[in-house]
């Protein structure tokens, strides 16, 4: 049975190897290596699990831990503060039978249970199941942000 439930140090090598192979699969697409060197620094596991700005979870099946994902809450110039997911990750062999599903649940659930007037998500581009899954989940688009490679 999949499922989602906050993480515990005992996950944490799971979530290790998990980001690891994460970070692997979205540098392959555009703007990965980029997403890697900036969005993709964040505070170890470890960090997390003490730090009342982040939320780790872990998706499972049958107990086994298959993915994880990070929120972060972010206060803004006013209220109510915004949630990101700063990483959602499913092992290959484990998706498309509702851990992603179970994952994003819990993010949005932690997310509305700190006051959240809303939750981000990214996609990196040319990622149609990335985008597919978050549009699955009433995400819509609402900033472009547009890069250029300089000599």
């Amino acid at each position: 049975m999949e499922g989602a439930r906050a993480a515990t140090d005992a996950d944490l090598p799971a979530v290790e190897a998990l980001a690891e192979a994460g970070r692997r699969e979205l540098t392959r697409h555009r703007g990965g290596a980029l997403w890697a060197r900036r969005e993709g620094r964040r505070p170890a596991p470890e960090q997390l699990l003490g730090d009342p700005d982040h939320h780790l979870v872990v998706g499972t099946i049958d107990q086994t831990v298959v993915g994880y994902g990070i929120l972060r809450v972010e206060e803004l110039a006013t209220p109510p503060p915004l949630g990101r997911i700063l990483e959602c990750f499913v092992e290959p062999e484990a998706r498309e039978v509702g851990v992603g599903e179970a994952i994003i649940g819990a993010l949005i659930a932690e997310a509305t249970a700190r006051g959240c007037g809303g939750i981000d998500a990214f996609a990196l581009p040319g990622d149609r199941a990335a985008k597919n899954f978050f549009e699955t989940h009433h995400f819509t688009a609402r900033l472009l942000v547009m890069h250029r490679v300089l000599p």
